[in-house]
Order: C-alpha cells, then structure tokens, then sequence
C-alpha cells in the first residue's frame, strides 16, 4: 500500500504488478507490513523466502481482517475511535496490529480508501460530479482539500489525472 505517489518505469519488460488486498499481503509475505509499505519489492527477494516455506504465513487478526473490511465499505470515512469500539480494541491496540498487518494506521488507510473512492467516481465521465460535489461525495472538507489529497498521492491534481487518461468510457 502506498501513502506517497511513485513512477515506475519498466525499461527490460520483466516487471510486473501484483496487486494483492493487505490481508492477502500479510499471509504471503509473513512479515510485518509496515515493513514494506511504500516499497518496490523484488521477486526474489520475496517469493523466494515464501516459496521455500511449507506453510503460508501468520494469519491476520480476525478483527483486523474485519476492521479493513469496515474501512473499505465506509469508503474510509469511519472514525478510527468507532472502528477500535467495533471490534472491541482500544485505539491504541488497534493501531498497533492494523500496522503491523495491514501496513499502514487505521487513519492513513482511510485517507487511501477515500482517495480510491474518489479516484473510481472520477474515472467515470458518464457521472462526472463537480469537484466541490467529488469532494462532498468522497468526505473531504471541500474541493481544495480533495485537490490537495490527489497532489499529495498523485503528484498532479484531479483535473490533471482526468485529463491524461487515454480511455474516458465508451465502446
């Protein structure tokens, strides 16, 4: 999971993207995820260690599987104190397992699923709000907030990513 933008280039076409939910991440890799949040991770330098293994790694905590599941349907605009009362953790706690299994705090996991949520809006011309009514939608403040969180995850603003995407819908 990334909290940051990054370009990734491909220049010997051996590079691949695998794209796996955090819980998955977590089984697979068998480390803390905190780890390698905001990494480019080499094959070897993960499967081999995964594949030499007999057994899948450490299982995440039902309560975190559940608490990002929560995240993901409140499209990240759950408060972390409700999402700790949830499933019966204090904040702290919480937080603690929820980095180490998810990569990233309970908060800054939201900030991306709120992002995610509006980028998904924002690829659809055929419903294209305007962006103080992205911003409603998605639980920003107001538009200069959206556009900030896009600068910051993106390194361009929402009118940017819209305007370089090759495909707007269609047949």
């Amino acid at each position: 999971m990334r909290t940051r933008w990054v370009s990734l280039a491909c220049v010997d076409g051996r590079h691949i993207l695998v794209d796996l939910s955090p819980h998955g991440a977590c089984t697979l890799l068998g480390v803390p995820l905190w780890e390698v949040t905001n990494s480019v991770i080499s094959v070897a330098g993960v499967l081999g260690p995964a594949v030499a293994r007999t057994a899948p790694g450490p299982r995440p905590a039902p309560q975190v599987v559940w608490a990002w599941r929560r995240l993901c349907r409140s499209g990240g605009r759950i408060r972390v104190a409700q999402l700790a009362a949830e499933v019966g953790w204090t904040r702290r706690h919480l937080l603690t397992r929820f980095r180490e299994q998810i990569g990233l705090a309970p908060k800054t996991a939201a900030r991306v699923i709120r992002f995610q949520h509006a980028l998904r809006l924002l690829q659809h011309p055929e419903r294209r709000l305007s962006l103080a009514g992205l911003a409603q939608t998605t639980g920003y403040s107001d538009q200069a907030h959206l556009t900030r969180e896009f600068r910051a995850l993106t390194g361009a603003t929402p009118l940017e990513l819209a305007a370089g995407w090759p495909y707007r819908g269609g047949t």
